[in-house]
């Protein structure tokens, strides 16, 4: 999951809806969650749900846009103890594998990995139509969308080394992952190159840079916010 950054407040909100514009700027057009490209169907999305931390209901530190498969799930669950992309290292907190698979992160410690966990589990990134547990719904094609761009991922990332790394091409690849999303994805199937990856963080709007280099453990205790 990609890691973000909003920056400061653009202004102050009296209609929390009224966010969506300064997150698309600031964030891209991306569920923050699942990482899918949804240009008009985005919505302004609660971290900290408003039903239960009314006094965060109308804070920027509080807004992040998601789709509405995610948004369903994670409904009004309580974030508090898991990890989060605004806030910590998600990329290097879960780990993506072919075929629209989604598992938690490797290498880190026990109370690293229930976090981890508990992030999936928060928005069920890891329902799977031919995985054991519960199945997504007959709408979610979050992990079948996943697939697919992993394919398509693994395509360009064939081309870009049979160029001898054209920047021509990396042009190309980099435009293609913007127009498909699924940062995490495009990340995981180009790990053996760093310019690829320098690239795609700089070309993804409100990438956390300097998180993305932490490991996860280091990250912050949950914020304890009021309601």
């Amino acid at each position: 999951m990609r890691p973000v950054e909003r920056g400061p407040a653009p202004g102050i909100y009296n209609d929390y809806t009224n966010a969506k514009d300064d997150l698309v700027d600031r964030l891209g057009s991306y569920c923050s969650y699942c990482e899918r490209p949804f240009p008009a169907s985005l919505a302004v999305e609660h971290v900290f749900p408003r039903n239960l931390y009314a006094g965060q209901a109308l804070d920027w530190d509080n807004f992040l846009l998601a789709c509405v498969n995610c948004n369903s799930v994670k409904s009004d669950n309580d974030p508090r103890d898991v990890f989060l992309p605004d806030r910590d290292n998600t990329l290097l907190a879960l780990s993506y594998f072919r075929g629209g698979y989604v598992g938690v992160g490797a290498g880190m410690d026990a109370t690293s990995t229930r976090r981890a966990r508990g992030l999936i589990d928060l928005l069920g990134l890891d329902r799977h139509g031919a995985a054991n547990g519960p199945g997504p719904a007959p709408r979610d094609e979050r992990w079948r969308q996943r697939e697919e761009i992993w394919k398509r991922a693994e395509r360009c990332r064939d081309i870009y080394e049979s160029s001898g790394g054209s920047a021509e091409v990396l042009e190309l690849v980099v435009e293609v992952a913007q127009g498909y999303g699924f940062f995490s994805v495009w990340m995981t199937v180009f790990k053996n190159s760093a310019e690829v990856k320098r690239v795609l963080i700089d070309a993804f709007p409100g990438t956390a840079a300097v998180r993305v280099a932490r490991n996860p453990a280091a990250c912050p205790p949950p914020l304890n916010r009021r309601t």
